[in-house]
């Protein structure tokens, strides 16, 4: 490999020659060896989105060339229509504040904008990325900007939408099964009668407090730390700077950005990362709950509930021919105890808000994020590959009706808890129905027991 030599206020650095990232980022790559963990697409894009504005601000302000300004914001839009993704390079596991990956996207810049304006491949020259790409900002400020950003970017563009398409598949459901009657079920034991609609209509209001969840918290990510700079007191940031780059970050996304009232608490702290974090987790939670309960009342087909059929996808068992799993669910399940698993890393993230800046923000920044993708692609594959193909098995369900014990619930207001009881001990122990203990016994006329068993389901 040829190398070129790059410089830092340590010193000289070898970096490879067709790099776009310079000295800072080379000592990243060496330093942080951990893991192959990347940050999301979304992230790297809405850095280089504050990086653009931040150069036409700066333009505005008097404070940067017309040609730099202009090569910067070349570069940036490169970046953000999916150019040079390979030179963001820096592990998730690097120094706390982010600074790492700040540096990645600035020398990149920098020296895309130098190889425009010269022709000469260099993260230093006409355009530098710490007096120019990083003008009027910190890592301190730009990185809680940037998670901000990126995770309302998703939850608008991606979240929202696929958990709406989910709670509209179960609706769907909920209200073609209005009519299906079937044993609800308490403690995994035979209760009382119920519709399936009635079932699904609970999942699909799960679905709705889903959606009022995550918008509780969206107005609270709409508020952004830049312009706090190092520890929050904006030093070396023009005072109109964070107000006008916001606002074309705000027009450009159409989500209605603001700066914050307070850049101290800002920086210092991640409680809306938490707090988001917190509701991903409960989003998940309901989700596992609805794709357990349809795989458990697709289970059989025919020793299992079998009162729902969902869509057969592929063979489930590398020895057993013809057995079909519920593959969705399962994959739904997995992918949300993930997003729980990464609510604790960020909370943890959030309690490193040691003094005025948070030293865990690139933790906090890769796992809200991927949450928020594994319930986004969760929710729609559900809905897509499973919810919309759900099928309902009358026979089935009237079946279960016939056999259960818990019927016997519908007598007790005409002969008592305590003898309801006994019958439906009998009919237990004798393998009978509570119709047929009943009849045999002549507890009831037969017209007035089927009318008190089974009438509400005509």
């Amino acid at each position: 490999m040829k190398f070129r030599k790059e410089t830092d206020s340590m010193g000289d650095v070898n970096v490879p020659k067709d790099a776009y990232f310079g000295a800072q980022t080379q000592r990243a790559i060496e330093n942080f060896t951990i893991s192959d963990l990347r940050f999301h697409p979304v992230f790297i894009n809405s850095l280089a989105l504050v990086k653009k504005y931040a150069a036409k601000v700066n333009e505005q302000l008097g404070l940067l060339e017309n040609n730099k300004a202009e090569a910067i914001m070349t570069a940036a839009d490169e970046i953000m229509a999916g150019k040079l993704k390979e030179q963001f390079v820096v592990d998730v596991f690097q120094t706390g504040s982010g600074t790492s990956t700040n540096m990645n996207m600035n020398e990149v810049i920098s020296a895309r904008g130098n190889e425009i304006l010269t022709g000469l491949l260099q993260s230093k020259g006409l355009i530098h990325p710490n007096d120019h790409v990083n003008l009027c900002q910190s890592s301190n400020d730009v990185i809680p900007t940037v998670i901000h950003i990126s995770a309302s970017k998703l939850i608008k563009n991606k979240l929202v939408p696929s958990l709406n398409l989910l709670r509209n598949e179960l609706d769907k459901k909920a209200k073609g099964f209005k009519h299906i009657h079937k044993i609800g079920r308490t403690h995994l034991q035979d209760a009382v009668i119920m519709t399936l609609g009635d079932e699904f209509s609970g999942y699909t209001r799960q679905v709705d407090q889903a959606v009022l969840r995550i918008a509780t918290v969206q107005e609270r990510l709409l508020v952004l730390a830049l312009g706090g700079t190092a520890v929050g007191t904006g030093i070396n940031a023009h005072k109109e700077f964070a107000k006008n780059v916001i606002s074309m970050i705000a027009d450009d996304t159409q989500i209605k950005f603001s700066e914050s009232l307070n850049h101290f608490e800002s920086q210092a702290s991640c409680d809306t990362a938490v707090e988001t974090s917190s509701i991903l987790k409960t989003i998940a939670v309901s989700m596992i709950k609805i794709a357990n309960d349809i795989r458990f009342l697709a289970s059989g087909p025919r020793c299992g509930l079998g009162e729902i059929n969902i869509p057969a996808l592929q063979p489930g068992s590398s020895i057993m021919p013809g057995k079909i799993n519920p593959v969705i669910p399962e994959a739904v399940i997995q992918a949300c105890v993930q997003v729980i698993g990464n609510d604790i890393a960020v909370t943890f993230g959030g309690q490193g808000g040691y003094l005025e800046l948070n030293t865990m923000l690139p933790l906090i920044a890769y796992n809200s994020l991927q949450s928020i993708e594994l319930i986004s692609n969760s929710a729609e594959m559900m809905a897509k590959k499973c919810v919309s193909g759900i099928t309902a098995n009358e026979k089935k369900c009237e079946k279960n009706i016939k056999k259960s014990l818990a019927i016997v619930t519908n007598l007790v207001p005409d002969i008592g808890y305590d003898r309801a009881a006994k019958i439906a001990k009998k009919a237990y122990e004798e393998d009978l129905s509570i119709e047929e203990i009943v009849m045999r016994e002549n507890i009831l006329p037969k017209d007035r027991l089927l009318s008190i068993l089974y009438g509400n389901l005509d």
